[in-house]
């Protein structure tokens, strides 16, 4: 992709100031993102001293240039025509501002430097709020296109690769902010780092989980299959609380829909939906069982 205003375009009024935005989101596009562990972030947020917010700070400014400048560049040459979709075009204008926000700001030095960074990539988050459903509505305007014109073309791989990468990326855009604003707060809850809990029960997890899928199943349906969850509540590891509850809530959610529909209309016994928290020394598995 050329450096030109075709990947600020409509973002910037000035065009001088789009070029070069234009070719800055390019270098920085090409430079190599540096990997976090989960490890990591919980060690280095251990001791969260006005100096390791300063580090973490000056991190953040030149590692988020660089991821939000990739997803800007993918955005600008998806397959099928999807880039030039209105919603696909309010994503990327999204990305750029950020992108200007984060690499324009003056260098963070200080204490003081450091908390109007904070405040600042705070409202980069916020911007980001709607991605997900305005990229859902992209490819939506894509299909009524390609059915309109009678051009369907033969499967979405390509766009359904690009989604996952694009999704994964913007989690760990988002877990890099929100850990480090996390870090601010003054008064953390016990075993909270940031936005991970060190002692996090994916059993009362689950269980909580579950309770908000089958209020919305109750809600639909007027009834809901029970949920039975195998695991020991004991049990506790290092994870994002609120990662974890999304994953388990849709997952269950899905599964109470499919088993509601498909015995709706029997006279058979409902079955329940099972969930099974199995540890083993290095890794967790969930299963959720219809």
């Amino acid at each position: 992709m050329a450096a030109s205003g075709g990947v600020v375009r409509g973002a910037m009024a000035s065009e001088p100031l789009a070029r070069a935005v234009a070719e800055e989101v390019v270098r920085w596009g090409s430079m190599k993102q540096t990997g976090v562990s989960l490890r990591y972030m919980m060690e280095f947020g251990s001791r969260p001293t006005p100096r390791n917010l300063l580090l973490s700070a000056q991190f953040l400014q030149r590692e988020l240039p660089i991821r939000i400048a990739r997803r800007a560049l993918e955005l600008e040459s998806l397959p099928f025509g999807l880039s030039n979709k209105p919603a696909i075009l309010k994503v990327r204008d999204w990305y750029l501002d950020s992108f200007r926000d984060i690499r324009y700001f003056p260098e963070v030095r200080n204490r003081n430097d450091e908390l109007a960074f904070t405040e600042m990539i705070k409202m980069v988050k916020v911007r980001h709020n709607n991605v997900v459903p305005t990229m859902a509505l992209g490819v939506q305007q894509l299909k009524h296109h390609l059915c309109r014109a009678r051009n369907i073309p033969f499967g979405f791989d390509e766009i359904h690769e690009f989604l996952d990468r694009f999704y994964m990326s913007r989690i760990g855009i988002r877990m890099l902010i929100g850990q480090h604003v996390a870090l601010h707060d003054p008064e953390p809850e016990p075993g909270v780092i940031g936005l991970i809990n060190t002692k996090l029960s994916p059993v009362q997890v689950a269980q909580a989980a579950s309770e908000d899928a089958r209020a919305i199943c109750l809600r639909e349906y007027g009834s809901a299959p029970d949920i039975n969850i195998y695991g020991d509540p004991n049990f506790t590891f290092p994870y994002v609380a609120l990662h974890l509850h999304l994953m388990l809530f849709e997952l269950v959610k899905n599964s109470l829909r499919a088993v509601q529909e498909r015995y709706m209309n029997s006279d058979k016994d409902v079955p329940p939906v099972r969930i099974i928290v199995a540890d083993g020394e290095e890794d967790v598995t969930i299963k959720v069982v219809v």
